[in-house]
């Protein structure tokens, strides 16, 4: 019997398809957070070739953690869902963000750095202790992993954009509204900083 993330829908090609589906039961884990997808919750599936055994699997994700961090795929079956889905617009806008920015889906939250060890991916420079840094994550073999940093100042030239709060706020979850009011301001700095 196929565990529940290696199972799915096929295709009339027999090859199987992404989905968008009601999670059978809260034991799942997303692979964008981390964070167990709830019974019941609606998920995103994208099958993948096994980079582990023959055949294909299937990883979830949430809703909002598939358009942020696998745009490409999540837009592609969200073209094909004829149903209505709450936060539809929403969702394709900051999928289509990640694909107008390459980059964008690497976006893994913000934090203060805990040393001064650290180099930016972008400028090289050293991130120092307690500053704003954007952890970085690369897809590879079905999973995320860890990618370095850059400096939140470095977000425009890095990303080619600022926009990011929204991805901070879903992969950060603790920072408090404060933190995020204040990086948000330092994002904001640049982004009127590069037009002037």
């Amino acid at each position: 019997m196929p565990s529940e993330e290696e199972s799915a829908e096929g295709a009339e090609d027999g090859r199987m398809s992404h989905s968008i589906e009601l999670a059978s039961s809260g034991r799942a884990k997303c692979r964008g957070c981390g964070v167990a997808i709830g019974k019941g919750e609606l998920r995103f599936g994208e099958r993948l070739e096994n980079p582990f055994a023959n055949g294909e699997m299937t990883v979830w994700f949430h809703l909002d953690c598939a358009a942020f961090k696998r745009p490409e795929s999540f837009l592609e079956t969200l073209a094909g869902r004829e149903e209505a889905l709450e936060d539809r617009e929403r969702l394709e806008s900051e999928a289509r963000l990640g694909l107008e920015h390459r980059r964008m889906p690497r976006v893994n939250g913000a934090e203060r750095a805990t040393s001064g060890r650290a180099k930016c991916r972008s400028c090289h420079g050293v991130i120092a202790k307690g500053a704003w840094r954007i952890p970085l994550v690369f897809w590879e073999e079905g999973r995320f992993a860890p990618s370095g940093f850059i400096h939140a100042g470095c977000a425009r030239a890095y990303l080619d954009t600022t926009d990011v709060m929204s991805r901070v706020r879903r992969f950060s979850p603790g920072l408090s509204e404060g933190e995020l009011e204040e990086l948000s301001g330092e994002l904001e700095g640049m982004a009127s900083d590069a037009s002037s």
